[in-house]
This record gives structure tokens, sequence and C-alpha cells, in this order.
């Protein structure tokens, strides 16, 4: 038996899943006296199954169903190994996997992998990118046809409003954020700072900084899946859906990221407040890339209810320096620390896609040397900048063309993610807005 499960006796059933390009886990349950094979030769479903829609149906036109006969990939485990499932009651255990062909080739439409293919190309340059993520969601009593906050479980009663950095509103939940904490801990997920944010029951967790990209995206899409199971062991619905309240900011996931040298030295570092020429050929490739991979940074319908001006995520491509309402901040502080923090994203995102397109970008950039446009200053919202599509349909067509997102993902990836998103699109067009929410809300 892994040593892991040994050391752990009382568990009795595994899972082990994947993400799919909406980051939804796939996978299957396993009694744990079977863990062994599974951990070992891997566990086998189709290839088609990375590529399903938001609803967990078959995308129509897909090759990877019919025209392929659905074939079988083989998913082999993560580095990450056995964890914990601390939101469910019977002590359970996950093995996040990573699809492969029989021959040993990975599967180019994983999401992982397309990180992993970006990430060797900073490597085959001698350098290494370092990144912390900032998840932000909402605490959500969805029992009733309205949604509203939850019920303090210490005062009973209910918040009207946001309570931007109040220290009361995280005690009113400290039940809740304490086994966050404490399963965080088990999982080996380094959460730190959490914050009471602007929306209405919203709160911001950081995940601390790390030279492990692939651990980086492992970290967020296991932390999403951790905070939604815990919530409803505690009575309430959390959800990183971007925009579940009409009044109210939506919720980002901002990534800060620097690189590393072979020697360990920060190379956006000049010594000043400027930033070296390699942090702006970094800017000038995340600004080419980014009206492309707006599909990665707003996935859903519901994604572009939150890129709207004057509503805390930006909507015009910029960068500046210190200044939240362009897309891409320098922020201030020591020389040593100096990074891009790259603030398009929803909360709803795939980590391992979006994390993808920002490398993916910043590397194009560093490759091709340009330089950016000078930074902005004052009010983007009032800029007259190049905007970031503000609607699924263009976003995705501009996804499917953009010869920035080809250098970033494999063909393949970007013909099954055009194949999803249409699909989605045309059936979604149908639905209403609280039943968009109602397909969101648990699942993104």
């Amino acid at each position: 038996m892994h040593n892991w499960l040994r050391k752990n006796p009382s568990v009795r059933t595994i899972r082990v899943a994947a993400a799919d390009l909406n980051g939804v886990p796939r996978g299957k349950r396993i009694p744990t006296r079977f863990a062994d094979k599974a951990f070992e030769e891997g566990t086998r479903f189709p290839f088609s199954v990375l590529n399903l829609d938001i609803w967990g149906e078959d995308i129509d036109d897909s090759p990877l169903v019919f025209e392929m006969g659905d074939r079988d990939g083989v998913l082999k485990p993560t580095e990450r190994g056995f964890l914990p499932m601390p939101w469910l009651e019977a002590p359970s255990a996950l093995l996040p996997i990573w699809m492969f062909h029989d021959d040993g080739r990975p599967f180019a439409g994983d999401p992982r992998h397309a990180l992993n293919g970006v990430l060797q190309r900073f490597k085959a340059r001698g350098l290494t990118p370092v990144c912390a993520v900032e998840l932000e969601f909402f605490l959500i009593d969805d029992s009733g046809r309205k949604l509203q906050m939850p019920l303090s479980p210490r005062s009973g009663k209910r918040r009207k409003g946001a309570e931007t950095l109040s220290i009361r509103a995280l005690d009113q939940f400290d039940e809740f954020f304490t086994d966050l904490y404490d399963a965080c801990e088990e999982m080996d997920i380094p959460a730190d700072t959490a914050i009471s944010e602007a929306g209405l029951g919203q709160f911001e967790i950081n995940l601390m900084h790390g030279d492990d990209l692939l651990r980086a995206a492992d970290d967020a899409w296991l932390f999403k899946m951790l905070v939604r199971g815990l919530a409803r062991r505690h009575g309430f619905a959390a959800s990183f859906m971007a925009k579940p309240y009409a009044d109210y900011p939506g919720s980002g996931l901002h990534t800060h990221f620097s690189v590393l040298d072979a020697e360990g030295r920060n190379v956006f570092d000049n010594g000043g407040p400027e930033g070296t020429d390699t942090m702006l050929h970094a800017i000038a490739g995340c600004l080419e890339a980014m009206p492309g991979s707006a599909l990665l940074f707003a996935p859903h319908a519901n994604s572009f209810d939150r890129i709207v001006p004057g509503s805390h995520a930006p909507t015009g491509v910029s960068w500046a320096y210190e200044n939240r309402t362009s897309a891409i901040r320098i922020p201030s502080g020591s020389p040593k620390a100096r990074r891009i923090e790259h603030r398009v994203s929803g909360g709803d995102v795939n980590p391992y896609l979006m994390l993808a397109a920002v490398l993916g970008a910043a590397i194009n950039g560093i490759e091709d040397g340009k330089a950016p446009p000078p930074p902005i200053t004052g009010n983007a919202y009032e800029a007259d900048l190049p905007q970031i599509p503000t609607d699924w349909k263009t976003a995705i067509d501009v996804f499917e063309k953009d010869p920035a997102i080809a250098r970033i993902f494999p063909d393949e990836l970007i013909r099954n993610m055009v194949l999803t998103k249409r699909q989605e699109l045309h059936y979604m067009e149908e639905l209403t807005p609280a039943e968009q929410v109602e397909i969101y809300l648990d699942t993104v």
C-alpha cells in the first residue's frame, strides 16, 4: 500500500481527478484497496472527458467523440500524490491526475500540459517564473429564489452591504475560516492573508508565491474545490463565479509574477522603480495577447458581466505603475520584489489555462524583445485605449484566430476550447440570468 494511505488508515475511498477545459474536476471514485493500481499504472477514461461543456455533455462536433471512436487516454498521477479531502464527511483522499497517450505523449487537450509547455519555454532560456495568486469568492445563501448573504453564525443576522477590509465581517464567519485554514494545512495549500472585499459577502485569500508554477496552478484548482465543498458543510454556498450580484463588484483572480535567472536573480529588478527592459518586454507580450486571451480570463456567459467600466475590473488594454484601474499594474515597493500584477481574470477561470495565457504572453514578449506603449496615468476607464472583448462571442472568435494565442497553446487545445465555448454560447443564450447563475454557482 502507498505510504500516504498507510499513514492514513481511516481513508476508505479515493477520487482520481483531472481538470477539464472549464477547470471542472473529472474522474472516478475507487476503493482504497485498489488505489495502488491507480497510482502505479494510472487509470483510463476517454480523451473527450477533458473536453465536456459546463453541463458535462459531449461536444457535438468534437473529433474526440465519434470521429476518433471516443478513444481512451491513460491518466497518471501528478507530482502532488494523495491529498486529504477535508470537505467530505467520510475520510477520503484525492489523487490529482493528468492525461497521456498510450505511447507516453502528453494529451495536448489537457490544460495542465498546456501550462507545462509554457514553463518549458522559460526553462529553455534558463528562466524560472515565480507566481502568487489572489482568489476572490462569495459566501452565499442560495436556499431561496434570491441569492443573499448567509446569516452570521455569531449574530444570526444578515449583512446588508459590503464591508471592505472589515475585521468584523471576517469574525462573523470565524469558524468557517478557521476550518478553511486548517484544511489548507492538511492539503499543503499555502493560504496566506484573508480580507473582506467590496462585494456582498465577498472575501479574498492570497496564496503564497512560489517558483513551482504547476504546483501554484494545482493550489488554485484545489483551493477552489476545497472552499466550495467546505462552505456546504457549514450550511451555505461559496462561489468563484465572476458576478453573482448585479449591484456589486465581481470576483477576480489576480496574478503577481516575476522571473528569476539561473542564479536566482529577479530579471525585472533594475535597482529602481522602473524595472528592467526584460520586464517591459514581458509587459508588451502580455498586452499583445490580452484580447486573444480574454476567453480564458472570462470563459463563461456570466464572466462578461464583470468586465464593465468602473467595476474594479479592467476593460482597456493598458499598463501602469501602481494603478489599479489598469489591466497590468507594476506594484511599488522593494526593487528586489519588482513584479507584474495581471488583473484581468475573473475568479471563474481554469487556473491552468489562465496561468498559461499570462506566462505564455510574457515569454512571447521576452522572446520578441518589443517595447510596450508608455504606461498610462490616471483613470484607465476614461482613457482612449484598445479594449478587451466585452462579449462572449467576440472573445471566442478572437481567441480562435489570434497569432499570439497560437504561439502559447497547441492547435488541438485551441480547437477543443472553441468548440466547447460555441456549444455553451448556443445553449446559454436560451437561459435567463437566474438560470445561468444556477449552473455556474457551484461549478466554476
